[in-house]
């Protein structure tokens, strides 16, 4: 099955599209609401880009290097967080790419980076991690707010420290 057969299937557009005539990921998400504190993603299309392992990593590279449309980082992240649990290799690579989003104040993205800083563990996101922890803790949570996203970087920073004390 093709990118486009995936994104034909009951893809909703998106509102800003880039100008790219290539841009063809177009996200399938529903995104956390006040009645549920969890995305839903198209499980074909990601299952589409697992199965496709490290020969979808430049697809999915570009995406994140150029969008600005949460819903559809927010879903790459959900990929690629997937592609780590099959197995693919070379995402712990990719930490200048994420890095993009270490200053975001999107709780979604926010709590997908630091699932994909846990598992990949590259020193040079404890930083991050650490910084964007306390400026959470600082700010007041948003009564829009369904879930707390400090409760997966708070776990990323502790699997950290606690792979660096293992003996």
């Amino acid at each position: 099955m093709s990118i486009n057969a995936i994104n034909n299937q009951n893809c909703r557009p998106i509102l800003t599209r880039r100008q790219n005539a290539n841009w063809g990921f177009r996200p399938n998400i529903n995104m956390p609401n006040i009645n549920r504190n969890y995305c839903l993603f198209d499980q074909n299309k990601v299952d589409y880009f697992v199965k496709q392992k490290e020969n979808a990593l430049p697809y999915l590279t570009d995406i994140l290097e150029h969008s600005n449309n949460e819903a559809q980082v927010t879903e790459t992240l959900y990929i690629m967080d997937r592609m780590i649990d099959n197995g693919t290799k070379g995402i712990d690579k990719l930490y200048p790419v994420f890095s993009r989003f270490n200053q975001t104040q999107s709780p979604n993205i926010q709590t997908f980076l630091a699932g994909i800083y846990r598992k990949i563990q590259v020193p040079d996101a404890f930083g991050p991690l650490c910084k964007m922890l306390i400026q959470n803790s600082l700010k007041p949570n948003s009564p829009n707010q369904t879930f707390d996203p400090n409760e997966e970087i708070g776990g990323a920073i502790l699997s950290y420290l606690s792979d660096r004390w293992r003996g």
